[in-house]
């Protein structure tokens, strides 16, 4: 009964925080609409960069050009699914524990895990890289000929979820530094983040082993939308499995969850360094 009222209370504030997201976007028609365009351009720019490369040589490393634009437009989906859902604190846990905020979720009538999932929820002001992503897969589709089934589809969902788990099961992991070190380790998540972004962005196809297999296991940046793009085109790399990423968001959440608990457990016992060179900002 007491998960059943968590989750009607969850989906409610959901509800006003898309409303409050709205509310903010239309403050100013001008402004809204001059968002929506920088992120539609921003979103194209980056694309267009690798896409083009790959056009005029011909692909790059066995993937074609049109091959990477699917690349890049999941690439471009996941991204846009984080923003709608991590775009505030609530996946950078770092910067909520190196500002001092986590007393603050603490003494809420809400349990913690729920106040994560609902705190950053941006359906409209973050919903630019989606739009974009889902217009660019329809296109990558068209032009590679694929026949989309209901199965394929529900593979991509799948892959597409799969993706999410493994970024913030990797933000939290590298959070969990905060809870030793507030201050220090403030902004390692969005630090983490920014370079999963700049690396996933780019095809492993044609670099060698020693470069791909650091990026498919240590880091999971692979795993953002090469490693899922290629199985979704039927060709998994490296011989692996279709199900890997399954199995490395497993085992990367279950390492998260580990050194969280851990952390939590010390931060409750010892409460905020607030007056050490590394604890919290003064």
């Amino acid at each position: 009964m007491a998960d059943k009222i968590t989750l009607v209370r969850m989906f409610r504030l959901l509800r006003i925080a898309a409303k409050i997201d709205m509310m903010w976007l239309l403050r100013d028609t001008k402004y809204a609409i001059a968002a929506i365009s920088a992120d539609i351009i921003a979103n194209l720019s980056a694309v267009s960069g690798v896409f083009l490369i790959a056009v005029r040589f011909g692909g790059i490393g066995g993937m074609s050009a049109d091959e990477v634009l699917f690349m890049m437009s999941y690439s471009t989906l996941v991204t846009g699914l984080f923003i709608l859902f991590g775009t505030q604190n609530n996946i950078h846990i770092s910067r909520i524990i190196g500002r001092g905020q986590l007393e603050h979720l603490f003494i809420q009538p809400l349990p913690l895990k729920a106040q994560l999932l609902t705190c950053g929820f941006s359906p409209f002001t973050g919903s630019g890289n989606f739009i974009v992503g889902i217009i660019l897969t329809f296109i990558s589709l068209r032009r590679l000929q694929l026949a989309v089934t209901p199965l394929w589809l529900l593979s991509m969902i799948g892959y597409l979820l799969l993706t999410m788990v493994i970024i913030i099961a990797r933000a939290y992991l590298v959070s969990s530094l905060a809870f030793w070190a507030p201050a220090a380790a403030e902004e390692i998540s969005s630090t983490a983040i920014d370079g999963t972004w700049l690396l996933s962005t780019f095809p492993l196809s044609g670099m060698p082993g020693m470069i791909q297999l650091p990026l498919l296991t240590i880091l999971p940046e692979g795993l953002m939308a090469w490693f899922p793009s290629l199985c979704l085109l039927g060709r998994p790399p490296l011989g692996l499995s279709p199900l890997y990423p399954m199995a490395y968001a497993l085992i990367i959440s279950m390492i998260a969850g580990y050194f969280c608990r851990k952390g939590l457990d010390y931060y409750v016992k010892t409460g905020a360094n607030r007056y050490l060179p590394y604890g919290f900002r003064r």
